[in-house]
């Protein structure tokens, strides 16, 4: 097996029992992107050469005798809206082309002080914004296991580098599903944390309500060890959780005795593939034979939390992308008669189309004549889905859900009909929308042969539970699938 292939986890022992250096693992990844990246595309800026620095580093530290962390030599992507100092942060977006951070992202910087070696910047939707990856203005990145297909989006690139083996670990960002819709899609792992339990302070805002930094890997091991490395209260960051976090690898079960899991009927009805749900009910039984019970249970709101999403998401993020204007940094045009005209111009040069649909619905419904009629309702609608949520886990302790109502979207399949793109994240707002922390996982192939995926949700600060209950199904199915060839 290829050290590109291998899990984080697996890398970490081989380092300290000096069966390999940080330097053969960075300069096989970087091998890896040199042999396969022009065909998934998954990165907008590299930093191989910085890599292989961070990776010496490491071994003179391991020389010395230093006790150094888990996660230590281990390549990992950064989603391109998680600001790197000095490092190209873009958005993927023509606003940002030019956008270097004076400082880094908490996440970061956690992630530094850890050793960890940084491979570079991943390909997203543009301003997060989108569920396919294809809103880029760079490029559009391609899904490994069939690069006709789409890897899932916002965090696209971050599932597909994953997937590819073009790196071991990488960071997303999810709103409304953005990590575990690519994931599910790739066939890797992706845990969307608590809201709050994960510093949002270096993050570009999309909707700050919702937003939340979280892991991708191909194990559960791998993303429990990730997120570990990554959670705790941050100062700069007033939504951030003061509570004490325990080492989520170490401290998962090996049987689901004593755990009920609530299979909520809302998310298996019309609209969601027929060989979607049957994978995921084979998931369920799968836990049910390592001692879970099974309950069928009900959350009405569903079939509105779409509708309430894309409202509310809509309207921060017409509130949020409003500093983009030309003025001090970021993409200005060239011709421009006023100050007024200047600000037209650049931000109708330096949005792409669906960045500029989700800021004019979501100036519209802040609007005077509009607020009440919607933006409230939504709002309403959202502490309605909380509550539901909030019941719901007074007679369970996970909700087992498909991730995606399907496979992966062909390339331009929802080009022109974003409305088709929107529905595709039905199984996923809710979690975001109530703040809870959601994981998925691969169960299964589609005929077409890729991937499917199955989410767990959690009641909030729960993801020992979830990642217990992950890795549970994981070693019951004998783990994930391999890394594609591609060469």
């Amino acid at each position: 097996m290829e050290l590109y292939e291998r899990s984080a986890a697996q890398l970490g022992k081989m380092l300290r029992a000096k069966e390999c250096s940080a330097v053969e693992i960075a300069q096989a990844i970087n091998d890896r992107i040199v042999a396969v990246e022009d065909k998934v595309e998954a990165y907008i800026t590299l930093a191989g050469d910085q890599a292989l620095e961070q990776a010496r580093a490491v071994d003179a530290k391991i020389a010395a005798g230093e006790n150094l962390a888990p996660l230590a030599g281990i390549p990992i992507g950064i989603k391109d809206n998680i600001c790197t100092k000095g490092v190209l942060t873009t958005c993927a977006s023509k606003m940002l082309y030019n956008f270097e951070p004076p400082y880094n992202a908490t996440v970061v910087d956690k992630l530094l002080k850890q050793n960890i070696v940084c491979t570079g910047k991943l390909n997203m939707d543009e301003f997060a914004m989108g569920s396919t990856c294809e809103n880029s203005y760079f490029k559009k990145t391609k899904n490994p296991h069939d690069l006709d297909y789409v890897p899932g989006g916002s965090s696209g690139g971050s599932a597909a580098a994953v997937a590819a083996g073009e790196a071991v670990l990488a960071l997303g960002s999810d709103t409304g599903g953005s990590i575990r819709e690519p994931a599910s899609y790739c066939g890797i792992v992706g845990l969307k944390p608590t809201y709050g339990s994960v510093s949002r302070y270096g993050l570009v805002a999309f909707a700050s309500s919702l937003d939340q930094i979280g892991p991708m890997g191909r194990t559960v091991e791998d993303v429990a060890m990730l997120y570990s490395a990554i959670c705790g209260h941050d100062p700069m960051d007033a939504t951030s959780v003061h509570r004490d976090y325990p080492d989520f690898a170490s401290g998962m079960k090996d049987d689901l005795k004593g755990i009920t899991v609530g299979i909520p009927k809302e998310y298996y009805g019309p609209g969601v593939d027929e060989e979607v749900k049957k994978a995921v009910m084979d998931g369920a039984k799968m836990l049910e034979s390592c001692g879970a019970v099974l309950k069928e249970i009900s959350l009405p709101s569903t079939d509105y939390a779409l509708s309430a999403y894309y409202i509310i998401s809509s309207a921060e993020a017409s509130s949020n992308l409003a500093r983009y204007d030309g003025v001090k940094y970021g993409y200005r045009c060239e011709n421009f008669d006023s100050l007024t005209d200047m600000y037209e111009k650049t931000r109708s040069e330096g949005f792409g189309d669906e960045v500029k649909r989700r800021i004019m619905l979501g100036t519209f419904v802040l609007s005077s004549g509009y607020f009440d009629a919607y933006y409230k309702r939504a709002k309403l609608l959202q502490k309605q889905i909380a509550d539901e949520f909030a019941q719901a886990f007074k007679g369970c302790d996970v909700i087992l859900t498909p991730t995606s109502p399907s496979t992966a979207f062909k390339l331009g399949e929802c080009t022109d009909d974003p409305l088709k793109m929107y529905a595709a994240d039905i199984c996923t707002v809710t979690v975001n929308i109530a703040g809870l922390p959601a994981i998925s996982l691969p169960c299964g192939k589609g005929a077409n042969g890729l991937p499917i995926g199955m989410q767990l949700i959690g009641s909030k600060m729960s993801e020992a539970t979830l990642l217990s209950t992950a890795h549970c199904y994981e070693k019951a199915v004998g783990g994930f699938g391999p890394v594609p060839k591609l060469v």
